[in-house]
């Protein structure tokens, strides 16, 4: 009888958030009164198709013990590296002792908490069967620019074909695996997963997500997140029309 495929989630939540200018690292801050990564591990946690969640934190960390989801059952902990990449990494090791290569894997920021059932049903949706495993993503709106060390225009971008990269990133565990550790050991750090697995020769599947689905990088996201968020509470809750 062929093994079912597993689905895990990998959190790296080991950032200090220096952008923010904040005391305490991005995805501890609150928005209605719930830590930012409270709403990101509990999507994961709650999605039947997860089997695991597990997350990188900082051997410096002083808030994760203090979060209520920190004690679910699917979530494990392990320490995180200096870059997102080697945080990524240290978990991937930590799921092949638990999972199998062929497994898939889904990489997500921790200071993204608008992701939805939703988002990960689709991805899971488009990319079952897929070779390589890809990522959400949105279509560039916007007119582009290059710009030089001294923010000088150098020429407009064609924005055609461009996307905004977004998480989840999927792929098998085998292969991100890999393509993480050669890159590592070519000394490149690699800013998202997809690129690990671009330099490896796959071809990685955009998959259209939504614009909600943002990631917070600077206070002025809180009050964007706030607003996304009550309105997945009224919907979920019945005590309105809108939709997330």
């Amino acid at each position: 009888m062929t093994k079912s495929v597993r689905y895990w989630a990998v959190i790296p939540a080991a950032g200090t958030g220096t952008r923010m200018q904040a005391n305490l690292p991005k995805q501890y801050l609150t928005v209605n009164n719930k830590p930012v990564i409270e709403y990101t591990l509990s999507a994961f946690c709650n999605h039947e198709r997860i089997s695991g969640v597990v997350v990188a934190i900082s051997p410096q960390d002083t808030c994760w013990t203090n979060l209520r989801i920190a004690a679910h059952p699917k979530i494990r902990t392990i320490t995180g590296g200096e870059e997102r990449c080697h945080s990524v990494l240290n978990c991937l090791y930590y799921l092949r002792g638990i999972a199998d290569v062929d497994d898939w894997v889904l990489v997500h920021d921790a200071v993204r908490p608008c992701i939805s059932k939703q988002d990960i049903d689709i991805l899971i949706r488009e990319l079952n069967g897929h070779p390589a495993g890809g990522l959400l993503a949105l279509p560039v709106r916007d007119t582009m620019k290059r710009a030089d060390d001294r923010n000088i225009v150098c020429e407009t971008v064609d924005r055609d074909k461009l996307w905004h990269a977004l998480t989840p990133q999927m792929f098998h565990l085998g292969d991100l695996t890999g393509a993480i550790e050669a890159a590592v050991e070519k000394g490149q750090i690699v800013t998202d997963e997809c690129q690990a697995m671009e330099m490896t020769g796959a071809k990685p599947l955009l998959v259209r997500g939504r614009f909600q689905n943002i990631k917070v990088t600077h206070k002025d996201d809180l009050p964007l997140v706030e607003l996304y968020l009550k309105q997945v509470t009224i919907q979920i809750t019945g005590e309105g029309n809108q939709v997330l």
